[in-house]
């Protein structure tokens, strides 16, 4: 199977795209590297963009597409053959997005749009001297009303594997080395959670929440350790609502041995992948669970 390698940008539709630009350069840290009339990408590092805002969604912003990149030696016409064999409506596209010259694209169970596509030339553009300035997009979360449908989509069509699930309403899913790329959690509607960028470690995390207080920002959650997935975390909300997780220190799986690279925090030795008990310590070994908000 022909399976996606890494989460390569994701695509918001935003009311007030100036509000959102000024969030993602001046308190994220990334670099506004093209905008348009009505979209702006932005990028953390050396893919030309790693988030890219459009101006629409009536009065509340909204993820409407997923960028995922192929490996070097990926054959695009087999994957959307593969894709198609799973009744799946593909629309092949030319050119679609700055440093694409071609993409397969096609709708996930809730109607997120996935762009798959291998990339050519990097940027190369050098990292923000202002702002937190994360390491790279690390994964989205989203709500679904199907959790285990969606789940088996990720699988099946885009190759991921389930490291994690908290019972059976949340799963945690990757494409790579990383914990996750994909979370999903059951709820009644289909509607985006939140998106994560990596911080270097813990005095990045110290570093980032003085600056996010300095400039308005309150924590949601945080600082704390997930259980699941082991990462340092904190999250906030951005001007357009949609919440901004910042991590550090997330498992990373060798697939070779089965098991995620030992750390000191693991409570299981070897950490591999399971279902966990729906209590606290999954949510955050420190001390606190997440607060209703976080649902809103």
């Amino acid at each position: 199977m022909i399976g996606v390698k890494k989460i390569a940008h994701a695509t918001y539709e935003t009311p007030d795209l100036d509000q959102q630009i000024e969030y993602y350069t001046d308190i994220l840290g990334l670099g506004l590297i093209a905008r348009e009339k009505d979209t702006a990408y932005l990028a953390s590092t050396i893919d030309h963009h790693s988030v890219m805002l459009l101006k629409g969604g009536g009065d509340s912003a909204r993820c409407v597409r997923i960028g995922f990149q192929l490996g070097i030696d990926d054959d695009i016409d087999a994957f959307e053959k593969q894709t198609a064999a799973h009744g799946i409506k593909t629309v092949r596209k030319k050119n679609p997005e700055p440093s694409i010259a071609e993409m397969v694209s096609f709708e996930d169970p809730k109607g997120t749009v996935m762009e798959v596509f291998k990339r050519g030339e990097l940027s190369q553009q050098k990292f923000s001297d202002n702002g937190i300035v994360p390491h790279k997009l690390g994964h989205v979360a989203f709500f679904v009303k199907d959790v285990k449908a969606t789940t088996d989509f990720y699988c099946n069509v885009l190759g991921f594997r389930v490291s994690d699930w908290m019972g059976d309403f949340f799963s945690f899913l990757r494409c790579g080395t990383d914990h996750h790329t994909i979370n999903l959690m059951r709820a009644d509607g289909d509607r985006h959670f939140h998106t994560a960028f990596e911080l270097r470690d813990w005095g990045h995390m110290l570093t980032a929440c003085d600056y996010l207080s300095l400039r308005g920002y309150k924590l949601l959650w945080g600082p704390g350790r997930h259980g699941i997935g082991h990462n340092l975390f904190t999250y906030h909300r951005a001007p357009n609502g949609l919440i901004t997780e910042l991590f550090a220190q997330l498992d990373q799986m060798n697939e070779e041995l089965g098991y995620f690279e030992p750390r000191p925090w693991h409570r299981d030795r070897p950490q591999r992948p399971k279902v966990w008990t729906p209590d606290p310590n999954a949510a955050n070994y420190w001390g606190a669970g997440a607060p209703e908000e976080m649902r809103k």
